[in-house]
């Protein structure tokens, strides 16, 4: 069934909540990467457009003590969100009582209101995290209406998401509805073929999205730190590479059963230490030296791969192939990203994370269909299990 959103709701002169996802980035007070914040901005916009009063929620960061608060309040996105919408946004540095509800109250059509981080309701017996009913009913009761536009904490019960629904009328926000329609849309109804691609470092991060994809998926490719488990099943000799013991029968299992199915690197950058200054040897797979640790697949790969991208109509990315992050073992990330972003005709999805960071930091971030702004939520979108916040919407 079809979730409500947005623009289904008639908001002219009502109190409009809104869960939104700034838990973004920062050092010393300011945002580093505004994505998601520019992410939230079309919601918001027409919430305005449309006469309602905008309430924002969000959580930033984990707050565990007192002195956590002065480093993760949220004036720095009240600040940059005035200046992204070009009206001021008032900031209440509160999460509850007289001063809010006044402040909510104040309101005029059109105006922007921000509470304060959600999160700093944990430090008395983690309200917000723990989805405290009486908290939830709270917040609930200081608007008329209720948008969850925050993916990015989907997968979570809490009550600034299932605890505000719960008392509500609630639709998605824009962003909220792409991520079900594409994320979803993969898991639910994909456009055949389909070719998934996973990196990162561990198998055990992604074993109930590789099993899901194989179900879902012509082709699963497998990068990143996580394929040499799956090489090591298969006999090979990995030298010092990432290794996850526990899961080699794991791998080897699901090469027994839909190896045809899996594609492994079939080349490696094998370093002599992990370093970006470390002497570098392009290997096969077969010929990996017992003193070094591969750190990026190699270019036989990377053509490989993109072979198996030719004709797909739906592609799903998580995860980078190799140590991104450091300049001499990225080319196989940029090389994969390079390949789905220059397919034609076909839907293009990266599931958040690293990947997310990889192709936006590439200057490849305009090319892809969609790319998702949760990074935990849309893992498990991508396992086929039922998330939260995105169940407490009420359907059309």
């Amino acid at each position: 069934m079809a979730k409500k959103i947005v623009s289904d709701l008639d908001l002219k002169g009502k109190t409009v909540l809104v869960r939104a996802d700034f838990n973004v980035p920062m050092k010393d007070g300011e945002i580093t990467d505004d994505n998601r914040i520019v992410q939230a901005l079309p919601t918001i916009k027409h919430i305005i457009k449309e006469g309602g009063k905008v309430v924002l929620f969000s959580h930033l960061g984990k707050v565990k003590e007192e002195s956590d608060k002065e480093s993760l309040t949220l004036a720095p996105i009240a600040k940059d969100l005035s200046s992204k919408l070009d009206q001021d946004v008032t900031f209440v540095p509160e999460t509850r009582g007289e001063k809010l509800e006044q402040a909510i109250k104040d309101l005029n059509e059109g105006d922007v209101l921000l509470v304060q981080n959600t999160r700093f309701e944990d430090l008395d017996g983690k309200k917000e995290s723990k989805n405290d009913p009486e908290l939830g009913k709270y917040w609930a009761s200081l608007g008329d209406v209720f948008v969850n536009d925050a993916f990015g904490t989907a997968h979570r019960k809490h009550a600034s998401n299932v605890g505000i629904a719960s008392n509500l009328e609630t639709a998605a926000g824009f962003l909220m509805d792409k991520e079900i329609q594409y994320i979803g849309g993969v898991v639910e109804n994909p456009d055949k073929p389909v070719v998934a691609i996973l990196g990162g470092a561990k198998v055990s991060d992604k074993i109930n999205v590789i099993t899901n994809l194989l179900n879902i998926a012509e082709k699963v490719l497998i990068g990143g730190g996580m394929a040499y488990t799956f090489l090591k099943a298969q006999g090979k000799e990995i030298g010092q590479s990432l290794l996850e013991e526990d899961k080699i029968d794991f791998a080897k299992e699901l090469l027994d059963k839909s190896g045809d199915q899996i594609v492994l690197p079939v080349d490696v950058k094998a370093a002599s230490e992990f370093s970006n200054d470390a002497d570098i040897q392009e290997v096969s797979v077969d010929d990996i030296p017992e003193d070094r640790e591969a750190l990026d697949i190699g270019p036989k790969t990377v053509e490989l791969f993109k072979q198996q991208l030719e004709g797909a109509h739906t592609v799903v990315w998580n995860g980078p192939m190799g140590v991104f992050e450091l300049s001499n073992f990225a080319k196989g990330t940029i090389g994969v990203c390079e390949a789905i972003a220059e397919l034609k005709d076909a839907n293009t999805i990266i599931g958040g994370g690293d990947s997310a960071a990889a192709a936006s930091s590439l200057g490849y971030g305009d090319k892809f269909s969609h790319i998702s702004t949760g990074g935990g939520a849309s893992l498990e979108y991508l396992e086929g299990k039922d998330l939260p916040g995105i169940d407490a919407i009420n359907d059309k």
